[in-house]
């Protein structure tokens, strides 16, 4: 599937590239035609009873998300607890064709505390599009597996994924999105502010896949969310209006990232550059220096405001070190959070 591989090479935010159009092409039809923005009806859940795919946030309902959160508190509370085994006999697949400490440590720790086994997929072991199309990797591991988590570069593979597995798929990254990362965040909002719903959440940076997630949540989540990002560097166009057209929350694109922190109960940073991007690091660094997240545009916040940030970070580049190691960081809580939150995310999958 030359096309597949073609569009792996649009790459997107956390391992990937700039927002924009090139976000928009990472959400590309298997065969290389522009889709519109990736729906969650667009693919059917599996057939199994009660269990359902994990695409996007808003796949979700409003009701779904918070009793997923819910459930992520209560497992972190259980997840040693003698007995507690939930996904005992049950099995894991992990599709990895961009490497990840965070992701593969905490899907694969997770699945296993919980009583689960998960089998690690290399790059070099799966090469989707290249050496076996998506579907048929589909079509091999669902008859292996009670889920399949997969962390790709093309969003139209994980459909393609979905559409042809019979058992859940989980979203562990895209060029498109990263709606695990959300999972955790929200989690992480809930448990340091007391809250998610009705949270001023500005966004200072790329306009990338990580963007799409957080545009994405608001469609489900009533929120106050910012991107601040320079010119050049939106999100996907497409997305901004479909995350409006909800109407729950107030979504704002700006330039100037000092206005945009005012009174911000978060303040999310990202890296300038992710993989696949270190050819444009020179260019990067002049668009990005003023919207580094320092204690100048800290202080501009509030005291109120917290910092988040997906790791890895870039100390001194996109946030300073004293940013990242002062009082008001939740960095850490946020990145130990991927395993509860996945964890929620995998029981509601599988209907447990």
């Amino acid at each position: 599937m030359a096309a597949a591989a073609a569009a792996r090479g649009a790459r997107g935010g956390r391992g990937g590239a700039r927002g924009g159009a090139a976000a928009a092409r990472g959400a590309r039809g298997a065969r290389g035609a522009r889709a519109a923005v990736p729906r969650g009806g667009d693919v059917a859940g599996p057939a199994d009873s009660g269990a359902r795919h994990f695409l996007h946030v808003d796949d979700y309902s409003p009701e779904e998300v918070l009793a997923v959160l819910a459930r992520a508190a209560e497992v972190k509370r259980r997840l040693r607890d003698p007995g507690f085994a939930p996904l005992a006999g049950k099995t894991m697949s992990m599709i990895f064709t961009k490497p990840s400490m965070r992701t593969r440590v905490s899907f694969e720790t997770g699945f296993s505390l919980l009583g689960g086994h998960a089998v690690y997929l290399s790059p070099e072991d799966i090469q989707i599009g290249t050496r076996e199309a998506p579907k048929d990797v589909a079509r091999v591991l669902c008859r292996y597996n009670d889920v399949i988590m997969a962390r790709l570069f093309a969003h139209s593979d994980l459909m393609e994924l979905a559409e042809h597995s019979t058992v859940p798929v989980v979203n562990g990254l895209t060029d498109y999105n990263h709606p695990c990362q959300l999972m955790a965040d929200a989690l992480t909002a809930q448990e340091e502010l007391g809250r998610v719903e009705g949270l001023r959440f500005v966004y200072v940076g790329d306009g990338n896949n990580m963007v799409h997630s957080m545009l994405r949540l608001a469609r489900v989540v009533p929120m106050d969310f910012v991107c601040a990002c320079p010119e050049g560097y939106a999100p996907d166009a497409e997305t901004v209006e479909w995350a409006r057209s909800s109407g729950l929350s107030t979504i704002t694109v700006c330039h100037d990232p000092f206005e945009a922190v005012k009174s911000a109960d978060v303040v999310y940073a990202d890296v300038w550059a992710s993989m696949g991007q270190k050819a444009e690091a020179e260019a990067r660094e002049a668009a990005f220096r003023p919207f580094q997240v320092n204690e100048a545009l800290m202080d501009h916040a509030g005291p109120q405001a917290k910092l988040m940030h997906c790791l890895p970070a870039e100390r001194g580049r996109e946030v300073t070190e004293g940013v990242l190691e002062g009082p008001r960081s939740i960095v850490f809580p946020q990145a130990e959070n991927r395993m509860h939150a996945q964890n929620a995310v995998l029981l509601h999958c599988l209907g447990l």
